[in-house]
């Protein structure tokens, strides 16, 4: 619902926040049908008539879209079961990621190594802009002057086998946390490629306004007119 994107997506859904010229996710849409897709699936809730109008049958981008509508919010892999076509393997993303990722290479090493689950991963690093105190009992134990943190995160780009559905419940939301850790509790394997380009979740707003400010210099990393 883009909560932490507002006041802008009160008007509008995240998915079309404008990213220069183009809403993000047609961005994502022009992306993918490069690299090969030939049928998308949108899975929408929230302002949803708003999204199924700009986008359509996908024929302005030659794509087959179609749409999942949900009647309740079910999460990132909660939305699967509603679909019923799906192949054996599938991407599977959020619609506000600016990136440069190869989403065929992406596709490619998974199918040809027949994974369950890949993660497309980013590693990104965190800055704290205040002096951190270590303190036990009312005593400074170490101190350390604007520390900064990398961290490995998801990118929200992933590849899917249909296998991964029996884990999915029916009609309840389920996110790829609750994924995640089921996948580990049955320690069923989830491999993870990093990816060292561009990406932006702009989900947030200090990243929405730093794509918006990239997005014209670097325009021809994302698409091809």
């Amino acid at each position: 619902m883009g909560t932490r994107l507002r006041p802008y997506t009160v008007v509008l859904p995240k998915p079309l926040m404008p990213i220069g010229e183009y809403p993000i996710l047609e961005v994502v849409i022009r992306q993918l049908v490069r690299s090969g897709f030939a049928h998308i699936t949108i899975a929408v809730n929230h302002q949803a008539e708003l999204i199924k109008a700009f986008f359509g049958d996908g024929s302005k981008w030659h794509v087959l879209i179609d749409y999942s509508l949900e009647d309740q919010p079910l999460g990132t892999m909660g939305a699967l079961r509603l679909i019923g076509d799906l192949p054996s393997y599938f991407l599977v993303m959020n619609g506000d990621i600016l990136t440069d990722l190869n989403y065929s290479d992406f596709y490619d090493d998974h199918v040809l190594h027949e994974r369950l689950f890949t993660i497309s991963s980013y590693r990104r690093e965190q800055y704290i802009d205040y002096g951190v105190l270590e303190t036990a009992d009312g005593k400074l134990h170490g101190f350390h002057e604007k520390p900064r943190t990398s961290y490995e995160v998801s990118m929200g780009i992933y590849m899917l086998s249909r296998e991964v559905l029996q884990y999915l419940p029916d009609g309840n939301a389920y996110g790829f946390d609750n994924l995640m850790l089921e996948l580990l509790r049955t320690k069923r394997p989830v491999d993870v490629r990093s990816f060292d380009g561009y990406w932006l979740d702009i989900g947030r707003a200090d990243d929405y306004l730093q794509a918006i400010e990239e997005f014209e210099r670097l325009k021809n990393r994302f698409i091809h007119d």
